[in-house]
C-alpha cells in the first residue's frame, strides 16, 4: 500500500521527543499485553527507555512523517540486517505507514547486499506477526527471551524475510 504523502527520513536532534512519544504510545496501545506491562515500575521503565533510545543508539532510525508530523518511526541496531524497531502510533496505524517503513528499511539492506531481514516482536502480538507475515517473514524462533528495555522475560518470535 502506497500512502500518499507519507515521506521516510532519517531524524534529527530535534525529532528526539516526538519519537519516543510515538514509540511509548504505540507500546502502550499494543495488544500484547502480560501482567508485568501493568507495573507502574515498568512502564516508567519503558517510557524512560523509549525517552533516551533516539539520543542513545549506536544504529540508524527512520522517521515515517505525514503532513509535518511523526506518526512512526523504524530503527536499525545491532546487526545490519535487524530492525530492531517498528512503532506507528495508533492513530496511524493499517494505513501503511509500517509497511513503508518496513520496505524503506529493507530495500537500505538490500541496497548493502545483505541477504535476510531480522525482526523480532513479542508472541502475543499477533497483529504484527500476521503484517510481518504479509510482508514475507517467516517464524525462526519462537521462545522466552529478557527484555533489556521492560527489564522483565517475555515470549517472543524471531523472525526473517529472504531480500533480492
Amino acid at each position: 500500500m502506497v500512502v500518499t504523502g507519507l515521506t521516510i527520513r532519517k531524524i534529527t536532534p530535534a525529532d528526539h521527543e516526538k519519537v519516543g512519544a510515538v514509540g511509548f504510545a504505540s507500546w502502550a496501545a499494543g495488544e500484547a499485553f502480560e501482567d508485568c506491562y501493568r507495573d507502574p515500575r515498568v512502564i516508567a521503565k519503558v517510557r524512560h527507555e523509549f525517552t533516551v533510545f533516539p539520543l542513545e543508539t549506536k544504529g540508524e532510525i527512520f522517521a515515517a512523517e505525514f503532513d509535518a508530523e511523526i506518526v512512526g518511526w523504524g530503527a536499525r541496531e545491532g546487526e545490519p540486517n535487524y530492525v530492531s524497531d517498528l512503532w506507528v502510533h495508533p492513530d496511524h496505524q493499517g494505513k501503511g505507514v509500517g509497511g513503508a517503513l518496513l520496505l524503506h528499511l529493507c530495500e537500505l539492506m538490500t541496497a548493502e547486499g545483505l541477504t535476510t531481514a531480522r525482526i523480532d516482536t513479542h508472541a502475543g502480538n499477533t497483529r504484527a506477526i500476521r503484517f510481518y507475515k504479509c510482508c514475507d517473514f517467516t517464524t525462526i524462533w519462537h521462545g522466552i527471551e529478557f527484555s533489556r528495555s521492560m527489564g522483565v522475560p517475555l515470549e517472543k518470535v524471531h523472525m526473517e524475510k529472504q531480500l533480492g
